[in-house]
Order: structure tokens, then sequence, then C-alpha cells
């Protein structure tokens, strides 16, 4: 018997900026699902907030691409992996669970992969929000870091994490406003 396809997947995160293993989380995602919303989370200044179990996430260098930026990098990303038709980019504050289901609609399922304490608190918290969550273990010695790939474009690299479709989002950005001029 063949499980049915879910009308409706969604998978967050940062994407400070986008790396293979966002894009691979998506595509399991599209594998169960008919589409995907890719949900930016710290939308904004204001939705930046410590946490403790994750120290960085709401620090100036953690977050040096806007969300319109990360929006184009993550279109670039989803039409050069063939996904553009099946996703839908929208923000997410997880410091607003009120409003949630504005964006995400409750009836979509999450994709959480936890590779620390920082993803399952953010599990447990879409599912105190109304969502179902599939919970996907994360292997920390295999995890690939964006703050690595932060520190390779302050050098003017762009790791091989980065989606080929990325890398020309990311030059015209870079251009425009150097990594060092983003902290």
């Amino acid at each position: 018997m063949t499980r049915a396809r879910a009308d409706l997947g969604c998978v967050t995160g940062r994407f400070q900026p986008v790396h293979d293993q966002h894009l691979e989380l998506i595509g399991i995602a599209l594998a169960d699902c008919a589409h995907v919303i890719v949900a930016v989370t710290n939308p904004d200044l204001g939705a930046h907030h410590e946490e403790a179990t994750s120290a960085h996430r709401h620090t100036a260098a953690a977050n040096p691409f806007t969300y319109y930026e990360r929006a184009r990098l993550l279109g670039a990303a989803l039409a050069g992996a063939g996904w553009a038709a099946r996703t839908t980019v929208v923000p997410f504050d997880l410091t607003r669970p009120a409003h949630w289901a504005e964006y995400v609609p409750l009836g979509a399922r999450q994709y959480v992969r936890a590779y620390d304490g920082w993803e399952r608190q953010k599990a447990a918290g879409l599912r105190a929000g109304g969502y179902r969550v599939a919970l996907l273990a994360g292997d920390p010695a295999t995890k690939h870091s964006a703050t690595d790939v932060r520190a390779a474009l302050a050098t003017g690299a762009v790791p091989a994490i980065v989606p080929a479709a990325v890398s020309p989002v990311l030059d015209e950005l870079l251009a425009a406003t150097p990594m060092a001029a983003r902290r």
C-alpha cells in the first residue's frame, strides 16, 4: 500500500544563506507533499531574540542577509533544483506563534531535522502551535554550518555546499554590500 501524499509541507529556517542541507530537507518534504512552504525565520530585526539552546541565532553576525535577500537566494536555489512551481517562500517569525497560521496554514506538516537542542525546541514549539511535525534525526558530525559559509563569503569564496544557482545572486548581493559591511 502506498502512503497518500500530503497536500502541504513546510520547512523553516533562517537560510543565512541557503546551503545544500537546506535543499536536502526541502526535497524530503517535497517527496511527501504536493507543495512546500519555505518559511524564513528571523525575517526582520524585531524577530531576533536570544535562545538558551542557540547562543548565536539572534546576533547581527549570524543574520547578515535581509528577508528580501534570503527570498531571492531561496528563489534561485529552488528554481535551480526545479522546485519553483511546487514551493512558496514566506516570512515566519518564531516569536509570534499567534500569527503563524497567517503565513503557514495549520494543516501543513512541518519538517524539522534536529541536530541539537535548538531544533528539538523549535519542533516542540511548532507542535504546541498546532502543527503536525515530522522530526528527522540529524547527525551533528555531518551538519553543514551556515556560520562556516558566512566566514568563507567574507574571504570572497563561495563554498561548494552553496547551490550553484545561488552563486550569481550572492555575487550580486555581496558586490553591493560586502560581508564586512553586513555586521
